[in-house]
């Protein structure tokens, strides 16, 4: 009699099965929007998906940004009746669908998926103390600097991917709370500087995190060319 094989997280949000779904959604397309029926959570196989609310008054905000290998859509495992977000493809993306009473069903039974899907929340719920931490306390340059290093993964394991796609700058703006106008100086502030090259897509080098890091004074051109010759910021 054969055994069946070990439980694989990997295989498990990446082939479909019961309760289990697979779907492309093209640039801009969306994935489930504020007021929908919150029953599934999703995960992200490839591509990056934007979550935005909008306020009763109609004002739009980017809460996050997510990529390759995040769950999002978690919110209907706590009783969440109604998403309080819209999940937009910002680029070509594949997406698992995982029904809500699947996945549950899953954690109380394979600790592996279950150790998991307990790191993201806790990375997740890190992720939105600094988020606030950010908006409370530091300047708009510095939000965006930010916000330009953790989409390219800097901090996490593996190497940087210091190439993003394309990503608007309204989009950036919504994100880190300012204008377009605001986002777009700061922008060409840093390609000046050689903290990043931006040409429709954008490549992040390590020198910006010296705008995240420096606490008080303005990053100018000689600041700049001091960060970077005295090495106080990984190559």
């Amino acid at each position: 009699m054969s055994r069946s094989p070990p439980f694989s997280p990997a295989a498990f949000l990446s082939h479909t099965g019961s309760g289990r779904s697979m779907a492309n959604y093209a640039e801009d397309a969306t994935i489930f929007a504020q007021g929908d029926a919150a029953d599934a959570v999703f995960y992200l196989q490839k591509g990056k998906v934007k979550i935005t609310i909008v306020s009763p008054h109609g004002r739009e905000a980017v809460i996050g940004l997510l990529g390759k290998d995040e769950f999002f859509g978690e919110g209907c495992l706590t009783g969440q009746k109604l998403r309080i977000a819209t999940a937009m493809a910002e680029t070509n993306s594949e997406v698992m669908r995982i029904e809500k009473s699947a996945l549950l069903l899953a954690l109380r039974e394979q600790p592996a998926l279950s150790e998991q899907f307990m790191a993201h929340l806790l990375l997740r719920g890190l992720r939105v103390e600094e988020d606030l931490v950010d908006q409370l306390f530091n300047s708009s340059e510095k939000r965006l600097a930010r916000a330009l290093l953790l989409m390219a993964n800097f901090g996490k394991e593996g190497k940087p991917e210091a190439i993003i796609g394309k990503v608007s700058q309204e989009t950036l703006a919504k994100m880190i709370g300012t204008t377009r106008s605001r986002v777009s100086f700061f922008m060409n502030k840093f390609r000046k500087l050689g903290f990043i090259d931006y040409n429709g897509t954008i490549e992040v080098h390590s020198s910006l995190l010296g705008v995240v890091l420096r606490d008080h004074a303005p990053i100018t051109q000689k600041t700049a060319k001091q960060t970077i010759a005295g090495g106080q910021i990984g190559k």
